[in-house]
């Protein structure tokens, strides 16, 4: 484990801002902090020049000038001698086939490992509201876990009788790691930061911490060495990346906190979100950056199709997409996109991992039940079918599901790199094909229906994430910021371009305004419920003339404690 003594001296510093909470001091610990400062010295000032770059980039696009693969790389694209590390020495990375994804608060940790998943996404960015009591519980929940010693009981009875309690049964009861779904933590993304953590450099200037380093910084000092010593690993899949620039900041953070905590080079392994429009034209980049700590690449489909809105939101109706619904992994340039994926990887012995379909069951509905099953059921075998090694799910019940359409295909074996695609051609063109999810028929495919329902998803998902519950269940589907993010974005871009509903009336701010009080009115309001701060983001995410950031609004640290 990483000393005081280890951390090179004459860093910045990093202080917590946030409320004290139970057991906080176990996490927050002055070795623990200084570790992450040290990463902050190192790449925090890349990691500011990233991102204006990538804002560079988003005005490129609004001006009218479209992504492409880089000429300046083709030599790392044709240059078929390298491959990734993969899931050699990685333990429990080899078989992938069903990963069950969820936030990483005691109860959802318990119930991830027992769910009898391959691996268990630890999810602290998208189904994670980021309040204080989450960043640190979860990371007070994971160390428990490794360590076999995580229990929770839920609240008493309105007779004081006590709550249900929650450990872990697989295995034997999490003492052996190997028994379990192999943990997969994702911190969050480049673009956040943790406005609870204060980051002052060796200049005495003060800015809010890195969420990445952060995230990052407290599993990889807490957990790896425990990992290692129980037969896994330290495991990440990194969310938000928009190329292999960002990718080579990844990897100079992993080769420095390996350094720093005496571990093998090599020893991390990271799985890659594919769910921004940019990293679509530079998957083979960001595996060459990250090849000795890199294990496969995922098909985030929900972050990705709101990519594509918020990269075109600008470029008028050719570029307006139908209602979210309708917007199928069957349509060609979402096809294209996972085809691309899968050849990407299979080239460079990588695991393709698939995205999670929204539907969710019901145990006491057997309608949505069958309809969730079946829907599932579609999703994962055209997955399989199309080469990809494995899939997420949202509930335990779809394991079986899942792993059954899987297994029609693969058998015994527990991937398929062997199965290249050298089949697959996709083109620039072919991935800009936004024109191929609209009907056809002189109908923009946007129904009142669809309006009215991302309205409604916004505002409930919303509630939710100000509660901080980051991953909620609504109407028979699992929503997570990415897809509240689709629903305002839509909403965004359909009231700028005047799109018009298949019934020809026009979608206008008064409308949507309209809708939102209607939809407000209709929400329960029991104690402790945020419908009207919720109502309030809402409308600032979705009608605001500038199009603002969802997570970093300026009326962010009033709502979210």
């Amino acid at each position: 484990m990483t000393t005081l003594t280890e951390i090179p001296t004459g860093t910045g510093t990093l202080t917590a801002t946030g409320e004290p909470g139970a057991r906080h001091d176990e996490i927050l610990t002055p070795e623990a902090l200084a570790f992450v400062a040290a990463l902050h010295d190192a790449f925090l000032a890349r990691r500011h020049d990233l991102l204006t770059e990538r804002q560079r980039r988003r005005r490129q696009i609004a001006d009218g000038i479209d992504p492409d693969f880089r000429p300046e790389t083709r030599p790392v694209r044709e240059d078929l001698d390298w491959t990734v590390a993969g899931h050699r020495g990685a333990p429990g990375l080899e078989r992938r086939l069903v990963e069950i994804t969820g936030p990483t608060d005691p109860k959802m940790t318990i119930n991830a490992l027992n769910s009898g998943a391959d691996c268990w996404l630890a999810d602290a960015e998208d189904a994670s509201s980021p309040t204080w009591g989450n960043v640190v519980g979860g990371q007070l929940a994971l160390r428990d876990a490794i360590r076999g010693r995580l229990e929770f009981s839920g609240p008493a009875g309105p007779d004081g009788e006590p709550g249900k309690r929650y450990r872990v049964t697989a295995g034997d009861g999490g003492q052996d790691l190997t028994g379990l779904p192999t943990i997969v933590f994702r911190p969050r993304g480049w673009h956040l930061t943790e406005k609870h953590l204060r980051y002052t450099d060796r200049a005495g200037r003060p800015q809010p911490a890195s969420a990445s380093l952060v995230d990052f910084g407290l599993y990889f000092f807490h957990n790896a060495a425990e990992l290692v010593a129980r037969g896994r690993g330290p495991y990440l899949y990194l969310p938000k990346l928009e190329g292999y620039r960002e990718a080579r900041l990844w990897n100079d953070v992993f080769v420095l906190a390996q350094d720093l905590a005496g571990i093998e080079q090599g020893t991390i392994r990271a799985t890659v979100l594919i769910e921004t429009l940019p990293a679509a034209f530079e998957m083979e980049e960001i595996l060459h950056e990250l090849r000795e700590h890199c294990a496969g690449l995922n098909a985030g489909r929900w972050d990705y199709l709101f990519s594509m809105i918020k990269s075109y939101r600008t470029r008028g109706p050719r570029y307006v997409l139908p209602d979210r619904s309708r917007v199928t992994m069957t349509v060609p340039f979402m096809r294209a996109y996972t085809e691309l994926l899968v050849a990407t990887c299979h080239r460079r012995g990588a695991h393709a991992m698939g995205g999670m379909s929204a539907f969710i069951p019901d145990r006491r509905n057997p309608e949505v039940n069958e309809t969730a099953f079946a829907q599932v059921s579609n999703d994962k075998a055209r997955e399989a079918g199309d080469g990809f090694d494995g899939t997420w799910v949202a509930h335990p019940d779809l394991i079986p599901v899942a792993r059954a359409e899987f297994e029609a295909v693969l058998g015994d074996r527990p991937h398929q790199l062997d199965r290249r695609r050298p089949d697959v051609h996709v083109e620039a063109a072919d991935l800009l094909d936004v024109a191929s999810a609209q009907p056809g028929d002189d109908t923009t495919g946007v129904t009142a229906a669809g309006l009215r329902a991302n309205v409604s998803v916004g505002i409930r998902y919303l509630e939710s994430w100000l509660r901080g519950v980051g991953a909620a269940a609504i109407d028979h589907l699992m929503e997570d910021a990415a897809t509240a993010e689709i629903s305002r974005s839509q909403i965004w871009q359909w009231v700028r371009c005047r799109t018009v509903t298949e019934t020809g009336v026009p979608i206008t701010r008064e409308r949507v305004e309209a809708l939102i009080a209607e939809v407000a009115d209709d929400l329960p309001r029991p104690e402790g419920n945020r419908v009207d701060d919720a109502v309030a983001v809402f409308r600032h995410v979705a009608l605001e003339e500038d199009y603002p950031t969802f997570l970093t609004i300026p009326a962010y640290n009033q709502y979210l404690a």
